[in-house]
């Protein structure tokens, strides 16, 4: 698989694409308005704990306070087991390392008010983006990523991404990381981290230590709330999370960004520097790689298979809904075949589906109901070999007796469409609106209501030009038997600046 990066780069956002074959499967945002937080690093102040919830809310500077769960809280390293931090996935470019998330509390079961106080100063990384209405998520168990190795300060533990397949390797690197660590703290190996020797783990294990000595030295002279330390930005991250060696190229639009990562690439990964790239064509980047216009697609509810079929995709405040057709696809030799066929197809567009628009939590694949059990287990083992290549941690439940598979996906960010969208408008986010004949009747109704209780000898009904022409044809008996009952005049004035929804029934 042919692996690029593509880096589009202004003044005020910076898009990072990454093309597998050719296509698009993930993008990266950042503008420089609302850069991302996750991975920072905050001395905060607890504003309020909540026993019920066995949780906590966190001034960590931003609009709205940061949630801390009980799980959360780093109170004294012997009380917390280790045992769930296991075989951790790999970072990545946008998840701050979130799979070294499970730091779990012991059998002692400490309850949130006996760890934090009201107005307690507590140094918290942010694990999750505010999202919606929710501040964000915050840890006391901090995670570094360097290159090679992620750092965690406060939990006893050594580990080894779980994409490194070897078991000699992995082997192998354990024994290393064991040898250099220093006690009461732990290390994971990076993918990356693979086939790599002392002296790259040793230099990545002192940076990452004096970084975490820097952070808590300037905790000490610092006032809640605050940031002590910053992420890199988002290039520099495409850099330590996703250039490696399966990379065959990394392109940028921009010369200063070009002249940046050939000296950041040069220091950590020389070997790799003829691999970045200038794009100096007249064209947008973007548009030379068809990424616009799959950006564009990756807005749309329904996605066109090549065989004909399609999937619909909604998303939903608890969940994401996935339903898969044969559309305009016939097949060839009975129902079922098509059936498997389509299904099949959908597995890997889905997938990528998924990866670009960063869905997350809860997610429901509706796919064709098949008869026989050994193409529904064809589908299912499709779907979980498709999903190893997603870096964001997942997890495939078997098809339900309703046919569904369900699945979860972690959630960090935004999706694409909450970053490059907000709530129509006209329709105040919901996707539809009340028709022309509805509004009509309800203007009827609001007639009916003030023209028995006015005095008023005119009354004005100021409506959309669509309820409009409805109520000047087909519904025009109803108003002139509404001047002939009360003996009362009613105009009519269409106004196009007016919502479809709303209308004005007022007495002149």
């Amino acid at each position: 698989m042919s692996r690029e990066i593509i880096v589009n780069s202004t003044p005020r956002q910076t898009r990072v694409a990454l093309l597998e074959d050719g296509q698009l499967v993930e993008i990266y945002i950042e503008r420089a308005q609302d850069r991302r937080i996750v991975g920072n690093v905050y001395k905060g102040r607890v504003t309020r704990v909540l026993p019920g919830m066995q949780a906590a809310f966190v001034d960590i500077g931003l609009k709205k306070d940061a949630f801390l769960y009980v799980l959360d809280v780093y109170n004294n390293l012997e009380e917390y087991e280790t045992t769930g931090v296991g075989e951790e996935e790999d970072a990545g470019v946008d998840s701050g390392d979130e799979d070294l998330e499970p730091f779990k509390m012991s059998s002692s079961s400490t309850s949130i008010q006996e760890l934090l106080k009201e107005g307690q100063e507590i140094v918290v990384q942010v694990s999750k983006e505010p999202l919606g209405t929710k501040g964000a998520r915050v840890t006391s168990h901090i995670t570094l990523p360097g290159r090679f190795l992620v750092y965690m300060p406060t939990v006893e533990h050594v580990g080894v991404s779980r994409r490194i397949a070897s078991d000699a390797e992995r082997s192998r690197l354990r024994k290393l990381i064991k040898k250099f660590k220093p006690p009461n703290c732990g290390f994971i190996v990076r993918t990356v981290g693979e086939g790599k020797g002392e002296e790259e783990f040793k230099n990545d294990m002192e940076f990452l230590i004096k970084l975490w000595e820097s952070i808590k030295k300037k905790s000490e002279n610092s006032t809640a709330p605050c940031l002590l330390h910053e992420d890199l930005d988002l290039v520099f991250r495409t850099i330590r999370d996703l250039f490696n060696s399966d990379v065959e190229k990394m392109v940028l639009d921009s010369e200063r960004e070009y002249q940046r990562c050939l000296e950041f690439v040069d220091t950590l990964m020389p070997h790799l520097t003829d691999r970045v790239k200038l794009f100096v064509k007249d064209v947008p980047i973007f548009d030379h790689y068809g990424i616009e216009s799959e950006l564009e697609k990756a807005l749309r509810k329904k996605i066109w298979l090549k065989s004909g079929g399609y999937i619909v995709i909604e998303q939903t405040e608890a969940l994401v809904a996935i339903d898969v057709n044969t559309g305009k696809y016939v097949g060839k030799k009975n129902l079922e075949d098509t059936i498997v066929k389509t299904n099949l197809e959908a597995v890997s567009e889905i997938v990528r589906q998924i990866r670009l628009r960063d869905l997350g939590g809860i997610i429901i694949l509706d796919f064709i109901d098949m008869e026989l059990e050994e193409n529904k287990k064809k589908v299912l083992n499709a779907l979980e070999r498709k999903l190893r290549e997603d870096r964001s941690r997942t997890n495939v439940l078997q098809l339900s007796e309703l046919g569904l598979v369900e699945m979860t996906r972690k959630r960090v960010k935004q999706s694409l469409e909450k970053t490059l969208c907000e709530p129509c408008s006209y329709c105040d986010g919901r996707g539809m609106i009340k028709s022309s004949a509805t509004v009509c009747y309800e203007v009827q109704n609001a007639l009916r209501r003030l023209i028995s209780n006015t005095d008023s000898q005119e009354i004005l009904i100021r409506v959309n030009p669509s309820v409009g022409s409805l109520l000047r044809g087909e519904e025009r008996p109803f108003i002139e038997e509404m001047m002939e009952t009360y003996k009362k005049k009613i105009k009519i004035k269409e106004d196009p600046n007016l919502h479809q929804e709303h209308f004005e029934v007022t007495p002149l």
